[in-house]
């Protein structure tokens, strides 16, 4: 995990189909069913390209997709999933695509 002054960067899902993108602090609970994101940004479309769910956290989100604003922090109940983000990745979710 590619740790930066804001924390470790992750993917989140939820029960509710939610995918998201933040940073969480060192130790954090990664398997914990509640997780507190900073910067939290939610995606709410990804094209093809991005290759699904893990390619987010793998790539990051492309030009087509929609990704929102970021939130100064952010509480996600109903985990399902957190994922490591590479570095490129982050950089492309900290883009904060929103295609129309």
């Amino acid at each position: 995990m590619t740790k930066t002054e804001c924390g470790n960067p992750v993917v989140v899902t939820t029960a509710h189909r939610g995918v998201f993108f933040g940073y969480v602090p060192d130790g954090a609970d990664l398997t914990a069913t509640v997780v507190r994101l900073e910067r939290a940004r939610m995606c709410v479309y990804w094209s093809a390209d991005v290759g699904g769910v893990v390619g987010l956290a793998a790539k990051g989100p492309s030009k087509t997709c929609r990704v929102g604003p970021a939130a100064p922090s952010l509480v996600l109940q109903g985990v399902t999933a957190v994922m490591e983000v590479t570095t490129k990745a982050a950089a492309a979710w900290e883009n904060g695509y929103w295609s129309r």
